[in-house]
């Protein structure tokens, strides 16, 4: 083979700038349009799992009361499931065995008894923005059932 032979096959098998362009814009395009639906996914699934936390630990709360006849005060707060307050009479615990879970915003759930929204106890999730109060909060009180 010739040297002027070997140049031409090998232009023939790469890539122009153009065809490499053309691909890269293609997959800019399709980045756009698929990141912002996985990104939203996420933060569904943290919505998700904070509202499977608070039914846990309602349920663990509900079998506090069960056996020390009302609910930790909120001076006792939900620590009161993983330690025995002073108070408790039949503290049969740790009802949570792995310890108070975090928020999958990475705050403590908050708990307030009595409560304040028609519930015995209040118990939420501040929220991706971690003020408690604003519209972007999770709670017991308005998880549907």
């Amino acid at each position: 083979m010739t040297p002027q032979i070997s140049n031409q096959k090998r232009r023939q098998a790469a890539f122009t700038l153009i065809e490499l362009l053309v691909v890269i814009v293609i997959l800019a395009i399709l980045a756009a349009v698929v990141i912002p639906r996985v990104i939203n996914r996420t933060e569904d699934a943290r919505v998700a799992r904070a509202q499977s936390d608070i039914a846990t630990i309602d349920s663990c709360l509900d079998a506090y009361k069960l056996d020390n006849g009302s609910y930790p005060s909120t001076q006792d707060g939900l620590q009161a499931l993983v330690t025995k307050p002073s108070d408790a009479t039949s503290w049969n615990g740790p009802y949570l065995k792995n310890g108070l879970p975090m928020d999958p915003w990475g705050h403590p759930y908050l708990y307030k008894y009595p409560g304040d929204h028609g519930l015995e106890y209040d118990l939420y999730s501040a929220g991706p923005d971690g003020q408690p109060g604003t519209s972007d909060d999770i709670a017991n009180w308005n998880i549907e059932k």
